[in-house]
């Protein structure tokens, strides 16, 4: 007796791989950008790098500023890689995005104003890819309230 394949079967264990590697995928992105915000983007402001420093000056915001925005940007960070807090992350730091690229925008005449925009694309894939962990977040609080 001959043995059949069941196409459905194969197809099922494309779409299992295919699925796999996405997740993967995301995970690597998210790694990725939560290195970015702590290492490139938070770390000189928390430090009080000079070129950081400056920029606050320009705007006259002062270190507090700079400092509070260093540290939303290095828990967004961490953040996006706690799976239950992965999509707020991401919208709470686009948000953050759009913050920045009004301040590029206005003081600084555009100048990298982009680099926010772009940003906000990865961000937002994160957000809805991993929106099923808001309603275990919202469980999460309730359990506790």
């Amino acid at each position: 007796m001959s043995e059949t394949t069941d196409p459905s079967a194969a197809t099922a264990s494309a779409t299992t791989a295919r699925g796999r590697r996405a997740r993967i995928a995301l995970r690597a992105l998210q790694v990725v950008l939560a290195l970015f915000y702590a290492i490139a983007s938070a770390l000189p402001k928390l430090i009080a790098h000079p070129s950081a420093a400056d920029s606050f000056d320009t705007m006259g915001w002062g270190s507090g500023a700079m400092y509070t925005i260093g540290a939303l940007e290095l828990a967004g960070a961490v953040a996006l890689l706690v799976p239950v807090l992965q999509s707020v992350a991401a919208v709470a730091l686009s948000a953050l995005m759009v913050g920045a690229f009004v301040v590029q925008l206005s003081y600084f005449d555009g100048q990298n104003a982009a680099t926010p925009l772009i940003l906000i694309v990865p961000l937002a894939l994160i957000a809805w890819a991993r929106r099923e962990h808001n309603a275990e977040l919202l469980r999460l609080v309730r359990r506790r309230a």
